[in-house]
């Protein structure tokens, strides 16, 4: 009877065997299994010239073991783990089982966390040298949105956001593409016709025309509403609160800012104000009454440019056994675009 013949041993395998025979290579894969370095760091924790390293390197990245990247002047290389195909995994597995207790891992590891410290060192040293102009030099770079796009998306993403007192919608845009629904709403049509062409395409967004002593959102279909810069316009405040808090589902959240109050009667008059802001106290107080709890409510510090009166920022939560004052009950009103 025949014996069949053993099936050959592909060539990339052997040619990976090969490559893992050299001490150095071994080595530099230790060291680029978990981070990615430079050729520069690898030659000073390994001790050899750079053109050494490099020249080991090129024969890895050749045979797919590691992957580079150049960044200005300086070549990065990390292990293709992703990469690689099981029997090159298992490979290395098998070789990297033989090393434990080999003497020269050990001073390189020493070595790589002094490199690795001095990153650090060079991080927090590029902040120091930044630090009175980051907040600068950050939007020239990123510019703002992300900040508060991170913040938006700290809601769930069903959430259903009520946007009261809406204006032009610039909130309601930042909101909508991270929540499951938006409703916006505003007393001025020419308000709403600049919010409709703000949020177009945002399929989530709802218009609705309404005031915020009668709003025309249903009782607890909310999981988050705001009302910003919106108080000191409306006749009777605990009207509005009491809205506002009716509106939110057990466990909603509310989020009010408005004017700290201010003696600024010129200013009041111009931006067509019917008071003059609310001392924290009277914010938070107003809000309790309208059934809210856990009600926080502190002044804002002023940002550098801005020309009018300080703010503030009250935050609220609907309670499952809570009371909201009363108000009118209002069903849901026809979608507006």
């Amino acid at each position: 009877m025949n014996t069949p013949a053993p099936a050959p041993v592909s060539a990339p395998l052997v040619e990976r065997l090969a490559s893992l025979a050299d001490p150095v290579r071994l080595r530099l894969l230790a060291l680029v299994e978990a981070r990615e370095l430079a050729v520069s760091e690898l030659g000073e924790i390994l001790q050899l010239p750079q053109s050494t390293v490099s020249r080991h390197l090129k024969v890895l990245a050749d045979l797919g073991w590691v992957v580079a990247r150049s960044e200005r002047t300086a070549n990065f290389y990390r292990m293709a783990n992703g990469e690689l195909p099981e029997a090159a995994r298992e490979l290395w597995r098998l070789s990297r089982g033989e090393l434990a207790g080999w003497t020269e891992l050990e001073h390189d590891r020493l070595r790589l966390e002094r490199v690795l410290a001095a990153r650090r060192s060079d991080s927090r040293a590029f902040f120091a040298g930044v630090a009175s102009e980051w907040d600068r030099l950050r939007t020239e770079l990123y510019g703002d949105r992300f900040t508060a796009e991170a913040i938006a998306a700290l809601l769930p993403p069903d959430a259903v956001v009520a946007d009261l007192a809406c204006g032009s919608g610039a909130v309601t845009a930042l909101v909508a593409p991270a929540v499951g629904r938006v409703i916006a709403v505003d007393a001025s049509p020419e308000m709403l016709r600049a919010a409709r062409a703000r949020t177009k395409g945002l399929a989530n967004v709802e218009l609705r025309r309404g005031d915020l002593a009668a709003l025309p959102v249903e009782d607890a279909s909310c999981d988050a509403a705001l009302l910003l810069l919106a108080l000191t316009h409306v006749a009777d405040p605990a009207r509005a609160a009491g809205e506002l808090a009716r509106i939110l589902r057990p466990g909603g959240r509310a989020v009010v800012v408005d004017l700290l109050r201010h003696d600024r009667d010129a200013f009041r008059r111009q931006m067509g104000q019917l008071g003059n802001g609310f001392e924290p106290a009277e914010l938070a107080s107003l809000l309790a009454a309208a059934g809210l709890t856990a009600v926080r409510c502190r002044p804002l510090a002023p940002e550098p440019k801005a020309k009018g009166p300080a703010l503030l920022i009250a935050t609220g939560t609907r309670n499952a056994g809570s009371r909201t004052a009363p108000g009118p009950r209002r069903g849901r009103e026809r979608k507006r675009r």
